[in-house]
């Protein structure tokens, strides 16, 4: 697949039922669906290598426009192609909570008479597997296409199903003013008898219903209140609704750097991002989210501390080894493609700090403790106590020498200090003189450790006068005021060495300092950490410039991946991210709480 017939990341929309998720271009190809969860092998993988590793396209034979918005504050898509002869609008949506894996899609003719292109070409396996496709008719004898690979079956319906061509399925038809044709894809196992037909009305109805019920509940009331719902409907798709998990991302693989090695797979549930995800979503009036993600934590990290990872499957499962597919050239021929994640293996001293703050928030929230969630905390903080002085590999996952890093420190004494607001303010029980003493101990060794005086800044590590963006955490969670004088030199620092054109590097990739090769794009979240942190240093114009600046890199439905390119201005990393959405969402409710602040004294 090379550079130039590669689809922009930005072209593409999600579309999911908080199982898993599918990810459908403006042009109107699904290019990526994993089936039925986030986790599972992709059933449609062309976003990694091209057509041949499967597509389902649903669009116009040639249009002259496309636009396309998402159904008011809901999950559901809908992209109107204009074209010489008339114009189409096709929906597109994954029905929510109907047990079932079902994508819906609906051509509506609106003018004229528009000629449709339909392919359809499933290929399970991350597109290695060619599937046995039959033409056969349900127990109702409705004719439906079924492509079955090993335990599972994908049954295409529609009024007009596709015809054989080589090893995909395609089909021309011309829709009118005021027609509609339904198509619907639905995974099952293989061994069980082709699905029900679902009921298309019903499922949108539904669907609609329930994302614009959960989008109102958002109290935020404030400016950019239209990015900040989005963001949070994307974090809402992201968490199984089921099992309670929350994945960094739908994808896997996607490029920090164009035809580089940094491909990284994202279908898995980091603590930290998902404590995150829950602050998030705290802030936003949606306490019983929290729950869900509460009661999967407790399962996941339950038994001994030691064994404690830093992330997990979506159901809580621990095996995620990574490994290479060598089938698939990657996205704009970025090689390799990996599934699994090395980094589930190693020590990240934030972790349990994220842990902890997001726990908290629940607490202050109204969030009463389960039998077990506040056993599960005590176990956490036994274990940091005993080790939060160990050099690890900080918050991004360094694949090279680890160190004592300066924002795990920072992460661990907000565990300690949580801790101890546990005991205080809501009546836990806990030794609380040992986690004042620790919380003091730890603050004392970060300034010491952490903050070069000679430069005036805090350092990524103890080995390096180098900066990071996680610094930019530093007010986020309480441990400096954000005008500190420490504070200040440290964002001065980062304007200096991390800004690119307006946005922020994680940290200057020097050759090997991460383990990895090559170089990589500023990354979304640290442009909007660094809105924070000018709000919290009551620089609130440049927050608003800044933030305005981040969310202008948004695509036309309001999605962001992981980094951003400002050479070539695209889209970088796996999409859309659920790190880069959460904060956005800080950003917002810093700076609206940072101007409250100001004007009220």
């Amino acid at each position: 697949m090379t550079d130039s017939a590669v689809t922009p990341i930005a072209d593409y929309a999600l579309i999911g039922d908080a199982e898993t998720a599918a990810l459908v271009s403006l042009g109107g190809s699904v290019d990526w669906l994993c089936l039925p969860r986030f986790d599972s092998s992709a059933s449609l993988a062309a976003i990694l290598g091209g057509p041949e590793f499967g597509r389902w396209l649903l669009g116009p034979v040639q249009a002259v426009s496309s636009t396309r918005r998402y159904v008011g504050d809901t999950t559901v898509l809908e992209t109107v192609h204009q074209t010489a002869t008339g114009s189409v609008r096709v929906v597109d949506f994954m029905p929510f909570g109907d047990g079932r894996s079902d994508l819906i899609r609906t051509v509506e003719g609106i003018t004229g008479a528009v000629a449709m292109r339909h392919e359809w070409a499933v290929r399970p396996g991350y597109g290695a597997i060619l599937p046995w496709v039959s033409r056969r008719t349900d127990a109702d004898g409705v004719e439906v296409l079924t492509a079955v690979a090993g335990p599972d079956m994908l049954t295409l319906r529609g009024a007009r199903l596709p015809q054989p061509d080589g090893n995909r399925h395609r089909d021309e038809f011309s829709v009118s003013a005021g027609e509609s044709v339904q198509f619907s894809l639905t995974w099952s196992p293989s061994w069980r008898p082709i699905p029900d037909e679902v009921d298309v009305v019903v499922e949108r109805d539904r669907t609609l219903a329930y994302f614009a019920a959960w989008a109102d509940r958002v109290t935020y009331r404030g400016p950019y209140r239209e990015a900040l719902v989005r963001s949070l409907l994307v974090l809402r798709q992201l968490t199984d609704s089921e099992r309670g998990g929350i994945v960094a991302a739908p994808t896997t693989s996607l490029p920090e750097d164009f035809g580089g090695v940094r491909n990284w797979d994202y279908r898995y549930t980091w603590l930290r991002d998902a404590a995150l995800t829950v602050q998030a979503l705290l802030r936003s009036g949606h306490a019983g989210s929290s729950r869900l993600w509460r009661d999967w934590l407790v399962r996941a990290v339950a038994g001994d501390p030691e064994d404690v990872q830093i992330m997990y499957a979506v159901d809580g499962g621990r095996e995620l080894p990574e490994s290479e597919l060598a089938h698939l050239p990657g996205y704009a021929d970025s090689r390799p493609v990996r599934v699994g994640n090395a980094a589930v293996d190693q020590q990240q001293g934030d972790v349990i700090g994220e842990v902890m703050l997001a726990l908290g928030a629940a607490r202050d929230a109204g969030l009463p403790e389960s039998a077990d969630s506040w056993n599960v905390q005590l176990v956490l903080l036994e274990h940091l106590a005993a080790t939060w002085d160990q050099p690890d590999s900080g918050l991004w996952e360094s694949r090279g020498a680890t160190h004592h890093y300066t924002q795990s420190g920072v992460m661990a004494w907000a565990a300690f200090d949580q801790a101890v607001k546990a005991v205080e303010q809501h009546g836990l029980d806990g030794p609380v003189e040992q986690w004042r003493s620790l919380r003091d101990t730890i603050h004392r060794t970060v300034l010491a450790r952490g903050f070069n005086q000679a430069a005036n800044t805090f350092t990524q590590h103890d080995a390096t006068t180098e900066v990071d963006a996680a610094l930019l955490m530093i007010p986020i969670v309480g441990f400096l005021p954000g005008d500190d004088p420490r504070m200040l030199g440290t964002v001065a620092a980062i304007e200096r060495d991390l800004l690119r054109e307006g946005l922020v590097l994680r940290y200057r990739t020097e050759p090997g300092v991460d383990g990895v090769a090559g170089a990589e794009n500023p990354f979304v979240a640290c442009g909007f950490w660094l809105v924070s942190a000018y709000a919290l240093a009551g620089r609130i114009a440049d927050a608003h410039a800044q933030l305005q600046r981040m969310l202008g890199l948004l695509n036309d439905v309001n999605l962001i991946s992981e980094e951003y390119d400002p050479s070539q201005h695209r889209m970088a990393g796996n999409f859309p991210q659920a790190l880069s959405h959460l904060a956005l969402v800080g950003a917002i409710y810093d700076l609206t709480d940072a101007e409250s602040r100001s004007s009220a004294g």
